[in-house]
């Protein structure tokens, strides 16, 4: 669906996307996007759930969850945790790095 998007936008510049917000729950959509988020193997975020811990919880649990709050428009973000990582090439320095939650990485747009 993204690359027919890409080739749609890319076609025809001045086309506007009114209905991408009924894509965003489809179950399909959700579960392509828990796959790359599990091929990332990311750190945990503010709520400290790992992706362990989601899929002790169950991942259809999860993703249902996620389209039933995205479908009625309930979702909203956590705050994301911030952390402080080294800068590449500069010694002693740090730069922020924020992390958001397992759950909102699976449902955010890309």
């Amino acid at each position: 669906m993204q690359h027919a998007l890409y080739r749609s936008a890319k076609a025809d510049p001045g086309r506007r996307f009114h209905a991408l917000g009924d894509k965003i729950h489809r179950r399909d959509v959700l579960r392509r996007a828990w796959a790359m988020v599990r091929a990332n193997n990311g750190a945990p975020g503010i709520d400290r759930t790992t992706l362990a811990g989601i899929e002790e919880y169950g991942i259809d649990r999860l993703l249902g969850e996620l389209a039933d709050e995205l479908r009625r428009g309930q979702y909203r973000p956590s705050p994301a945790r911030r952390v402080f990582i080294p800068k590449p090439g500069v010694k002693d320095e740090r730069r922020p790095l924020s992390i958001p939650t397992v759950r909102d990485r699976t449902c955010r747009p890309r």
